[in-house]
């Protein structure tokens, strides 16, 4: 390694071994198999405190194991799978956190699994290795971090299968665990990705060499199976659109040697994945692991998706992927959407990552950001209690509007300035609505949850009547459908607080009247080229509005900043002098 990566590094690392002391009986599986005995390997990294409250759990995917970050030596040229991730400085910062990730359950990298001695035979388990639930896996890391006298969890992190892991750990264990990162991944799996799994099995028990799944000891492996099962596999980590960058229909020199080969680049590389993957796994691990993920389903186990996470206590951050296909964005979507309706603590994002579901491993840089930013303490209040955040014109007097310890929702709320300062002056309990990532991670990081959507495509995730207030300041002549948000703020919260630009203000009227050009304003600093704003209403319009839509008015505030606009306003003038009007709405 060279010294730069040294420095990003963990550096080396080595896997470790835990016995887990089980009772006579043994450890009694969810679906009634029991192990005799238990082992697990696992990778720590970074400085376990004093207190022991640093501890991340990073929980690996289907093809993954414990080696996340690191060498195992000084000529290992193979960092861990996560290495980009984990380390000093990066998304899971090891100069803070201790860092510790296990094997799976029935996994082939030193936790007991299909390949592991069975004390009661002496050989190898095989076919007689019992059936495992992503619940079994968890359970079995709890053990090992009681194991190591570890008693609580900062945060449970996992991409893919990891995360749904990590979703077991904020339901099963809620008392255990402080945060959760659930990066692409699900409640349960969609059809089409069943449907890969289940051929990949099938291919396997279809080899020959698998004999029942009793081949340890015979000489041979299923191979060709295993091969062929990740060639499948690997199909969906991968984007159409990375597949077309990186192959296309390109053709290798080399002339085929089996009938029915092709020269296309794609088949050379998909069987490369194969036989390298076949040199590092075992195939009954990887049919009692995929078996696991396809069962797996958090709405059939408890009802619903919204009742699975009721007893949640821990706060989530849910993470999608756009060009994912084996766990598309919506089924991110749906967790995150189900935990709002919970009333939990939860922010979800959209990542544009065009590497489809591998993006979380091999681009990684703001996801990086966000999970450290989510990882980070919220900042600490002033001594005068108020914490230190720039304000938009509007923010004193929408402060002065909200309630202590009211539930808010911000729609289009930027950087999170305005509901980190709600939290600090009033108490309230907010949720962010915005569409850009920038925002998202400024808003995470003054520790506030925040949604990613977008306005026109409506709340539909949030059920009537969740809110106290719902903000739209500065906001409302960008949306597309204005009229249709109005009803929707209404729809989700006993009350609104509406603030827009007065385009009938008497400077703008002055600057059209004799320059004939659109006007520049504080209020309206745009060109009329670029400007965001598709609907430039006045005052008098939005009043109107609200009469014909049956919206009642409890509160007008017009706001000024000139010294003219503040004179007409103070005389009564409001359509004229206004710059910005604020308004409080509520149901009629």
């Amino acid at each position: 390694m060279n010294d730069d990566r040294l420095q990003q590094s963990v550096g080396l690392v080595e896997t470790r071994i835990a016995r887990i002391p089980l009772p006579p009986e043994g450890l009694t599986l969810e679906g009634g198999g029991v192990l005799p005995e238990l082992q697990v390997a696992y990778e720590s990294y970074g400085t376990l405190s004093p207190a022991r409250d640093n501890v991340i759990v990073v929980c690996h995917a289907l093809s993954g194991d414990s080696h996340v970050a690191g060498n195992h030596s000084a000529e290992d040229k193979h960092p861990g799978w996560w290495d980009d991730m984990v380390g000093p400085g990066k998304g899971l910062d090891t100069t803070r956190f201790f860092v510790i990730c296990a094997n799976v359950l029935g996994g082939c990298k030193g936790t007991t699994g299909p390949s592991s001695l069975d004390p009661r035979t002496g050989r190898p388990y095989g076919s007689q290795f019992p059936a495992i639930t992503v619940g079994d896996i968890v359970r079995v890391h709890r053990l090992l971090l009681q194991h190591l006298g570890i008693e609580t969890v900062y945060a449970a992190v996992g991409g893919s299968f990891g995360g749904m892991q990590v979703l077991e750990w904020g339901i099963r264990h809620s008392d255990f665990v402080q945060r959760c990162i659930c990066i692409a991944s699900a409640a349960s799996l969609s059809t089409q990705a069943l449907a890969f799994d289940i051929v990949g099995r099938e291919v396997i028990v279809s080899d020959p060499a698998w004999a029942g799944g009793d081949y340890y000891g015979t000489g041979r492996q299923p191979d060709d199976g295993l091969a062929a099962a990740r060639m499948i596999g690997h199909i969906t980590y991968l984007s159409p659109e990375i597949m077309t960058r990186k192959f296309g229909r390109r053709k290798r020199d080399l002339v085929p040697q089996e009938r029915f080969s092709t020269r296309f680049e794609v088949e050379s590389y998909l069987q490369y994945q194969g036989e390298k993957f076949v040199e590092r796994f075992d195939s009954n691990s990887y049919l009692h692991i995929t078996h696991a993920m396809d069962t797996y389903d958090l709405a059939e186990q408890h009802g619903d998706l919204k009742a699975a996470f009721k007893d949640v206590k821990a706060r989530f951050l849910v993470v999608a992927l756009s060009s994912d296909w084996l766990f598309p964005p919506e089924q991110s979507l749906e967790l995150a959407t189900a935990l709002v309706q919970a009333g939990k603590s939860v922010s979800y994002c959209l990542i544009k990552a065009p590497y489809g579901h591998d993006a979380f491993l091999v681009d990684v840089d703001q996801l990086a950001r966000m999970i450290a930013t989510f990882l980070a303490p919220a900042p600490a209040p002033t001594p005068t209690g108020t914490l230190s955040i720039a304000s938009r014109p509007d923010d004193d007097r929408i402060v002065d509007m909200i309630e202590p310890r009211a539930r808010v929702l911000d729609l289009g709320c930027g950087d999170g300035d305005l509901l980190a300062r709600l939290a600090a002056t009033r108490n309230i309990t907010g949720l962010g609505l915005d569409i850009d990532v920038e925002h998202l991670i400024n808003t995470v990081g003054k520790g506030m949850d925040v949604f990613q959507g977008d306005i026109d495509e409506g709340l539909g995730f949030i059920p009537d009547h969740s809110y106290d207030y719902v903000i739209l300041s500065q906001t409302l002549q960008v949306v597309r459908k204005p009229r249709r948000v109005l009803q929707e703020m209404l729809r989700v919260a006993r009350a609104g607080i509406v603030s827009i630009p007065n385009f009938a203000n008497w400077m703008n009227r002055t600057h059209l009247g004799f320059t004939g050009r659109m006007p520049k304003s504080d209020a309206i600093p745009f060109e009329w080229y670029d400007t965001p704003n598709i609907h430039l209403a006045t005052f008098r319009d939005f009043m109107e509005l609200c009469r014909a839509d049956g919206i009642r008015v409890e509160r007008i505030v017009p706001l000024g900043d000139a010294a003219v606009s503040r004179l007409l306003v103070k005389t009564g003038l409001w359509n004229l002098g206004a710059e910005r009007i604020l308004v409080r709405i509520s149901r009629a």
